[in-house]
């Protein structure tokens, strides 16, 4: 059996270009390293129709690789092997203790043993991977292991549009674990690097918001709520006439009536402050946590101007917005402040793209 959500936790890798397809936008980005430095080399962000990728899957599989293309060409980077990130609500992902002195072959088959226990699917419909991630706390005589399965026709879409431009998949990896690699450049400059620390990630994209809330450096809680910047473009939509595209670009470049800032922007700030109180509400309820050291806002309503201080003093926990790229330097190609505004957005694609550097 072909091992894995296509190499999740494999190591070693070529080169490699990460890419995000949310349900808004086809993401890409190039890394490079040089010792311990980052350079952000190429990125592109290209616009998907509106229902190519609907409730985290893709629906309009021509039309998300036609964008992948896009994207590849605008970005200019060169590479051709790739990591593409699924979204956790298709991944069954469980943590199960084992011997520490197993043998490889002994471990794989146990593994699957105890797969057929957690995953409601027939094993020959599943891609499976595992990681061994140390000794456990209790047991030093045992290992904690996450285990990670999917539905191999998930797996084929996305494997799909990548193929279709000419791009090699080496990495089929989950969202979730994603983000939380791209955390770990922004944990390293917080002091005592993170530990200590509870962190509630809250990714706002077009159509759902992810919380992922990390402690002492490991994810302890992430769930998804219907609340995303889709409601933004729509309002726009229909109280400016315009179509769904323009409505997109009215927002992210300007130039709507002066009204703009106060009846429609405010009250859908107003609101995404509610929807992030609400998830840490179920977050304190569902867990021993009742507090939250910092936000760090994600997605492309972390872009918007003055949104992590509004959530600051709605909720009273200090928020910044993610920038997975502060300390890296920039290919001359690259625009800046461009980058600075995408930021937010691309920390996926940044968590993919840092699977070229695994050791």
């Amino acid at each position: 059996m072909e091992l894995g959500l296509e190499g999740l936790f494999s190591k070693k890798q070529p080169p490699l270009v990460g890419i995000d397809i949310s349900s808004s936008a086809v993401k890409i980005l190039e890394l490079s390293k040089s010792g311990e430095h980052m350079r952000v080399e190429r990125y592109a962000v290209e616009p998907l129709p509106q229902n190519a990728v609907v409730e985290h899957a893709i629906t309009e599989v021509e039309q998300v690789a036609d964008a992948v293309e896009r994207a590849v060409k605008r970005s200019g980077t060169r590479l051709r092997h790739a990591a593409v990130a699924i979204p956790a609500a298709h991944v069954i992902t469980k943590m199960i203790k084992m011997q520490a002195n197993m043998t490889d072959q002994e471990r794989h088959t146990q593994i699957e043993m105890e797969a057929d226990h957690y995953i409601p699917y027939p094993l020959d419909e599943v891609n499976l991977d595992y990681c061994v991630l140390g000794p456990a706390e209790s047991n030093p005589e045992e290992a904690d292991i996450l285990m990670a399965a999917c539905r191999k026709e998930v797996v084929d879409d996305y494997l799909a549009v990548i193929q279709k431009p000419g791009l090699n998949p080496q990495i089929v990896d989950v969202e979730t674990f994603a983000m939380e690699n791209a955390y770990g450049l922004i944990s390293s400059h917080m002091p005592g690097g993170g530990m200590e620390k509870t962190v509630a990630i809250v990714d706002v994209g077009a159509t759902t918001t992810n919380i992922n809330v990390i402690h002492n450096n490991r994810s302890v809680y992430t769930r998804d709520h219907a609340f995303g910047g889709r409601q933004l473009t729509e309002e726009i939509q229909r109280r400016y006439g315009l179509s769904y595209e323009e409505a997109g670009l009215a927002k992210k470049q300007g130039g709507l009536p002066d009204n703009y800032q106060t009846d429609v922007l405010r009250p859908f700030m107003e609101a995404m402050c509610q929807e992030i109180m609400r998830a840490l509400q179920f977050f304190y309820s569902s867990t021993p946590f009742n507090s939250v050291d910092q936000l760090l806002l994600a997605g492309g309503c972390a872009q918007i101007a003055g949104v992590d201080e509004l959530v600051a003093a709605r909720i009273g926990v200090p928020s910044i917005v993610a920038n997975p790229f502060a300390s890296m330097s920039l290919n001359s190609r690259i625009k800046p402040q461009l980058l600075a505004n995408d930021a937010p957005s691309l920390m996926i694609a940044c968590g993919l793209a840092l699977r070229s550097f695994d050791e």
